[in-house]
């Protein structure tokens, strides 16, 4: 008869920070839909243009971020995640997954991306496989946890307060302070690539939107429009006072 051998009540886990060998099997399922990447993606193109992106840092998407819990070896991919400092890697080797503590420091960010199929990133199963709720507060213990609903544009910003995440209130804007970045994040409604909808988008503590590369051309374009039509004005009053002055029988040359 096998004897099932339980944790006993009100035992603390034991969490070890072990990076994974390089033979681990890594789940590959794709994405739940193609919006997902475009939203991470853009996210980290307004912070790489603004120049907030050192290289110490690590700004990834759906990647695997790992832990051993009582010799369990554990891996989420959330959609987005932000690391202010990783060690460096070896020249020509690849980063396949991160664990805190042992790679660098702890994530401060983590965010899901709701699809049709919701509910895990809620969970907050304490049990092997564990849910990522769990995962994100219990055990890494990220300081702000944000879900994102693309097909309503609900935003939800939790940050770990003694131990459980708590729910913050947006404010005037409807934006939300995100410390670790010194950044406000708020949804943004518009078109980027193929997709007109809610968009996650950072602004810096004046309320400047922080622009992705499109916008900064678009911007650019108009700067030299203006100056071109600028110009134009002037020459136009430059021509319209050597006329006058010429009917006055005052010759330019001789001024």
């Amino acid at each position: 008869m096998t004897v099932l051998q339980l944790r006993p009540p009100n035992t603390l886990p034991r969490i070890t920070w072990e990076k994974l060998p390089a033979d681990f099997p890594l789940p590959d399922e794709p994405v739940e839909n193609n919006l997902q990447p475009l939203l991470a993606a853009a996210l980290r193109e307004s912070l790489e243009l603004a120049g907030l992106i050192l290289e110490s840092m690590l700004i990834a998407s759906n990647f695997g971020l790992c832990a051993t819990v009582d010799d369990k070896t554990i891996v989420k991919a959330p959609d987005w995640v932000y690391v202010p400092s990783v060690h460096a890697l070896p020249l020509g080797e690849i980063r396949r997954s991160y664990t805190p503590h042992n790679e660098g420091e702890n994530p401060t960010i983590v965010m899901e991306f709701m699809s049709a199929t919701e509910g895990t990133e809620y969970s907050i199963n304490s049990h092997y496989p564990y849910g990522k709720w769990h995962f994100y507060e219990q055990i890494l213990k990220i300081p702000t946890y944000v879900i994102f609903h693309p097909q309503t544009g609900i935003l939800e910003v939790h940050n770990l307060v003694n131990g459980k995440y708590q729910q913050e209130s947006p404010d005037e804007n409807q934006h939300f302070w995100i410390e670790a970045l010194d950044l406000f994040l708020g949804v943004w409604i518009g078109k980027k690539a193929e997709f007109e909808g809610y968009w996650l988008r950072w602004w810096d503590k004046s309320g400047n939107l922080l622009l992705w590369g499109s916008e900064l051309v678009n911007q650019e374009r108009q700067r030299t429009e203006q100056e071109r039509q600028r110009a134009e004005q002037a020459e136009q009053k430059a021509a319209k006072l050597a006329e006058r002055l010429q009917a006055m029988g005052i010759n330019l040359e001789d001024i």
